[in-house]
């Protein structure tokens, strides 16, 4: 089964990034793209226009509005466009399932109100059983670069990164951009105790050659699966999301992989996908673990 691009709208310049990001990528995979909305009119017990025809036909209208948009702007694309009718977390999530890559803006509003802020991104992250991506709107003057390179964190063994190494991988490719893998570590938590505490040191040898080797060892399946794409490794001790941010200078995308914390409240992602979603500058690629 082909899957598409899917990307959610909500009229905003954020979403029509999304929209137009999508759009690329779909092209570059001969793909087609999903154009979704999530609506779900329910009537309102505050003093305010209430009407569900009105609704409905500003739904369909700014569905017509992005595809027309879509087609002007990309020249061969095949998409399609659906409303959904459902409120936006499950439907967003349900529409991943079936999807290459769910795409959304950063900083939407209505459907997707307060995308990093709020609740619904985190929870739609969370849940999401395929990539999702978030593309902020361009601030005036800038421009990021569509050959920029793909910066990819990996963290764990070989098997723990797999999935996010892969996703990393056919996005360099597809995009003939080069590929920057980055791990960062940091020293074990008796380090920081003193002098005295070093001695250990000697025994564990050298940890950034370790770490190194770690990196090195999990881009070695991909590599041969995708001899095109040329991978620069960086290894650095620091806090993750530092780290990594530090590494995306003229990147065309960042891919995080995707840690969820359950707690009483609902579902938290990990704390590089987060500092990355908050402060990247590029289009950033949430992948969920195999």
């Amino acid at each position: 089964m082909t899957r598409p691009i899917t990307v959610g709208v909500d009229g905003s310049a954020e979403s029509l990034a999304a929209a137009d990001w999508a759009a690329s990528e779909a092209l570059r995979r001969n793909l087609p793209l999903r154009v979704v909305h999530a609506w779900h009119w329910e009537p309102l017990t505050v003093p305010v226009v209430n009407d569900r025809d009105a609704q409905a036909e500003w739904a369909r209208t700014l569905l017509s509005d992005a595809g027309r948009r879509l087609a002007e702007r990309h020249p061969g694309l095949e998409h399609t466009a659906e409303i959904l009718d459902r409120e936006p977390v499950p439907a967003l999530v349900d529409a991943a399932k079936d999807a290459e890559v769910l795409v959304l803006g950063s900083r939407g509003h209505g459907a997707i109100a307060g995308f990093l802020l709020g609740s619904h991104a985190q929870q739609v992250i969370a849940a999401a059983g395929r990539p999702v991506v978030s593309v902020r709107a361009p601030a005036d003057g800038e421009e990021v670069p569509a050959d920029g390179a793909v910066v990819v964190g990996q963290q764990g063994s070989a098997e723990d990164s797999a999935a996010v190494l892969r996703f990393a991988f056919e996005t360099a490719a597809a995009r003939g951009v080069p590929l920057r893998a980055v791990r960062a570590w940091n020293l074990p938590p008796v380090f920081a105790y003193g002098p005295v505490a070093m001695w250990p040191g000697d025994e564990l040898g050298d940890l950034a050659a370790h770490h190194r080797e770690q990196l090195t060892a999990a881009l070695a399946p991909w590599r041969e699966k995708f001899p095109e794409v040329p991978v620069d490794e960086h290894v650095e001790l620091g806090p993750g999301g530092q780290v990594l941010l530090a590494g995306t200078a003229g990147a065309s995308l960042l891919v995080v992989g995707r840690r969820v914390r359950r707690v009483p409240v609902g579902a938290r992602i990990g704390s590089v996908a987060h500092a990355a979603l908050h402060h990247a500058r590029c289009p950033v690629a949430v992948v969920p673990h195999d």
